[in-house]
C-alpha cells in the first residue's frame, strides 16, 4: 500500500511543478493603430478639443425633456439591447466554463444492483459501486489560455453591448428629430396653402370682375393642388417615423401623441461642441474597444493551438467496491476491506504522428488573429472618418441654416409685396406665383435644415462613442429587467445564485 501510495505522490509532485513551467505562444500586446493628431476643423473656435463629449450629450445639446424620457425608455425596453445583455450573460458563461477546466475533467460515481444466474443453479445477487476522476493538468498552459480567449471574448461582449447601446440612443435622438422635422414641414406646407388659397380667392375675384384672365386662376389652383399633394406624404414620412421610434422603445406601433405631445419645432443647439482628443476614440468608441478585445481572444487561441504539439499530462484514480453473493458475499460486505479496489495512476498522450495537422492549426489561428488586427486598423481608421464627416457636416449645415433663413425672410417679403402690387394691377400674376413657389421652397427647406443640423450633432456624439457611459459601473446583467430573470428562472432553477450574485 505504502508503495503506490509514494509512487503516485510523486507522479502528483512532478505535474504540480510543471505546471508553473510554460505557457506556450505569444503573449497578447495591445495592437497600434494611425490615430490623427488633431481634427481638420481644430482651427474653428466652436470646436473645443480640450474637454471630453459629454456622456448625457442629447440633455445638453438639446434640452427637451420629450428627448430625455424617450432614450430612458428605450434603455428600459428596448429588445436588441436586452438581447445583447444576455449575449455578455452567454460570454460570462463560457468562461465559467473554461474555468472550470483547469480541476478535474472527469468525476463520476456509479453504482448497480443485479441478479444474476442459470436454470442449472440458484440465482445470485451483484453489487457494486465507485467512483473516478481524471484530470489533465495544464503543464502547458493551455486551459490558462482558453481562460484567456474567454476572458476577452467577455470584454468584447461587454463592448459590443456598449456599442448597441451608443447606436440605440442615437437612433432614439435622430427619429425624434426627424418628427419633429417632419412636423414643421407639415406646419409650412400647411400654412402655405392659406396663402396659395388667398390668393386663388383674389385671382377669382379679379377675373369675376374682368380685370384678369382665367390663366390667372388656373396657375392658382396649379400650385395650390401641388401643394396640397405633398401633405399626405409628410403625413406618410410622419407616421412611418412614429413607428420605428416605437419600435426602439421596445413595443408595437401605436398612437404616440400622448408621449410625443403638442407640435413642437427642432430643438435649436449652439454651435459649440465638446470633443476631446482623437486619441480618445479608441478609449471612448465600444467598436474600437469590441474590435481590440476579440483580437485578444484570438491571441490565446495561438497558444491553445500551439500547446496541441506537447504531450498531454493526467492524474486519475478510482475507487470502488464489488460483491457478489455467488462468491460467498453479502450486501453488508460492501464496505469491507477484502471487496474494496482502488487504483490510481499518471498518464500522458502525446500526437507525435499529426504534426501536419497541428501546424497548419497554429497557422489558420495567426491568419485568423492577422486579419482581425487589419480589421481592427480599419476600424480605428473608419471611425476618425466618421468624426470628421459628422463635424463638417455640422458645422456647414449651421451656415447653410443661416444663409437658407434669410432667404426664407426674403421670401416673405417678397410674396407680400407681390400679392399687394398684383391686387392693384401693378404686376403680373407671374410674379405672384413665382414668390409664393419661393416661399414653400425656402421655408420647406429652412425646416429641413434645421432638423439636419440638430441630426447632425446626434452624428457627431454618435461617432465619438458617446452614451454608454450612463450605465456607470452597472455591469449590463444587471441591466437585464426584472421580467426576463423572471421568465428564465420559471424555466430552470439553475439561474437562481447567478442572479442572486449580480
Amino acid at each position: 500500500m505504502k508503495r503506490p501510495l509514494k509512487s503516485f505522490a510523486l507522479c502528483v509532485l512532478l505535474a504540480l511543478l510543471a505546471c508553473g513551467c510554460a505557457t506556450v505562444g505569444p503573449d497578447y500586446k495591445e495592437p497600434t493603430a494611425p490615430v490623427m493628431p488633431d481634427y481638420l476643423e481644430y482651427e474653428d473656435p466652436n470646436l473645443d478639443t480640450a474637454v471630453p463629449a459629454e456622456p448625457e450629450w442629447w440633455k445638453r445639446a438639446f434640452n427637451d425633456p420629450i428627448l430625455d424620457h424617450l432614450v430612458e425608455t428605450a434603455l428600459a425596453q428596448n429588445l436588441s439591447l436586452r438581447s445583447a445583455g444576455l449575449r455578455v450573460l452567454q460570454a460570462r458563461q463560457q468562461l465559467a466554463i473554461a474555468i472550470g477546466n483547469q480541476y478535474p475533467q472527469q468525476q463520476q460515481f456509479s453504482g448497480q444492483a443485479g441478479v444474476g444466474g442459470n436454470f442449472a443453479s440458484s440465482d445470485y445477487e451483484v453489487y457494486d459501486l465507485g467512483f473516478n476522476l481524471a484530470w489533465e493538468v495544464d503543464v502547458w498552459g493551455r486551459f490558462k489560455r482558453q481562460i484567456e480567449s474567454a476572458s476577452a471574448a467577455l470584454d468584447a461582449s461587454v463592448g459590443s453591448y456598449d456599442g448597441i447601446m451608443v447606436s440605440l440612443i442615437a437612433e432614439v435622438a435622430r427619429t425624434y428629430l426627424l418628427i419633429r422635422t417632419t412636423q414643421q414641414r407639415l406646419v409650412v406646407a400647411r400654412n402655405n396653402l392659406e396663402l396659395q388659397k388667398e390668393s386663388m380667392r383674389i385671382t377669382t375675384a379679379k377675373y369675376e370682375g374682368g380685370e384678369s384672365s382665367s390663366l390667372d386662376v388656373e396657375q392658382a389652383q396649379t400650385l395650390y393642388y401641388i401643394t396640397t399633394a405633398s401633405v399626405p406624404s409628410l403625413e406618410q414620412s410622419l407616421q412611418q417615423l412614429k413607428n420605428s421610434l416605437a419600435i426602439l422603445l421596445g413595443r408595437p406601433p401605436h398612437d404616440m401623441s400622448k408621449l410625443l405631445g403638442e407640435v413642437q419645432p427642432v430643438p435649436t443647439v449652439t454651435a459649440e461642441i465638446a470633443v476631446g482628443m482623437p486619441q480618445d476614440l479608441i478609449r471612448r468608441r465600444p467598436d474600437l474597444r469590441t474590435a481590440e478585445r476579440r483580437l485578444a481572444a484570438q491571441s490565446a487561441q495561438i497558444g491553445f493551438a500551439v500547446s496541441e504539439l506537447y504531450p498531454h499530462f493526467g492524474l486519475g484514480g478510482s475507487i470502488g467496491t464489488s460483491v457478489s453473493t455467488n462468491a460467498g458475499f453479502s450486501f453488508n460486505d460492501l464496505f469491507s476491506a477484502e471487496t474494496i479496489a482502488y487504483n490510481l495512476f499518471g498518464a500522458f498522450t502525446w500526437n507525435i504522428f499529426q504534426y501536419g495537422r497541428l501546424k497548419n492549426n497554429i497557422r489558420l489561428q495567426d491568419a485568423v488573429f492577422q486579419q482581425l488586427l487589419e480589421d481592427y486598423r480599419q476600424t480605428v481608421l473608419q471611425a476618425q472618418s466618421e468624426v470628421e464627416n459628422a463635424i463638417v457636416a455640422f458645422f456647414k449645415t449651421r451656415q447653410q441654416l443661416e444663409a437658407i433663413r434669410l432667404a426664407a425672410e426674403a421670401a416673405k417679403r417678397a410674396t407680400d409685396v407681390s400679392t399687394v402690387q398684383y391686387e392693384e394691377g401693378e404686376v403680373p400674376f407671374n410674379t405672384v406665383i413665382t414668390t409664393l413657389q419661393a416661399l414653400i421652397s425656402q421655408q420647406d427647406a429652412l425646416a429641413a435644415t434645421q432638423g439636419s443640423v440638430a441630426t447632425n450633432l446626434v452624428a457627431v456624439f454618435k461617432s465619438l462613442g458617446g452614451g454608454w457611459e450612463v450605465r456607470q459601473s452597472q455591469d449590463p446583467l444587471d441591466l437585464i429587467p426584472e421580467q426576463t430573470r423572471k421568465e428564465m428562472l420559471e424555466r430552470t432553477k439553475y439561474w437562481n445564485k447567478t442572479f442572486k450574485d449580480e
